[in-house]
């Protein structure tokens, strides 16, 4: 099972979201993901549920306090306790077991950010 994680800026667009995920996708083999996650702070934000429907892939809220990632973001640290909103939310939307196949990548304009991981099929 392969999930992006996703972080945000709340003036976001949803071409941001949609461009640092084509980002990460474009590093991580290109395979379609089986799931969008981000923290559940962000998951209700509408530029979040537009693009899981459009995708027409499953949304996820997680708790990504406290998950370690690759990539360290003072903001990150700050708001969320862990250091890439985008990483730790794929890691925990993956599940236990969980691999980083794509670190933190950010979108063209600096409103969003991208990670792949992969879990262990259920």
């Amino acid at each position: 099972m392969r999930v992006a994680g996703m972080g945000f800026r709340s003036v976001a667009t949803p071409e941001s979201l949609a461009d640092a995920l084509a980002l990460a996708q474009q590093q991580g083999d290109g395979v379609p993901v089986d799931a969008i996650a981000t923290a559940h702070a962000k998951a209700a934000a509408p530029v979040f549920v537009a693009l899981c429907d459009q995708l027409r892939v499953p949304l996820c809220a997680v708790d990504v306090a406290g998950v370690q990632t690759t990539t360290q973001s003072d903001y990150a640290t700050r708001m969320f306790d862990t250091g890439s909103l985008a990483e730790a939310a794929a890691l925990a939307g993956a599940g236990p077991g969980a691999r980083l196949i794509v670190a933190r990548v950010i979108s063209r304009d600096g409103m969003a950010t991208a990670a792949i991981a992969e879990g262990p099929d259920l």
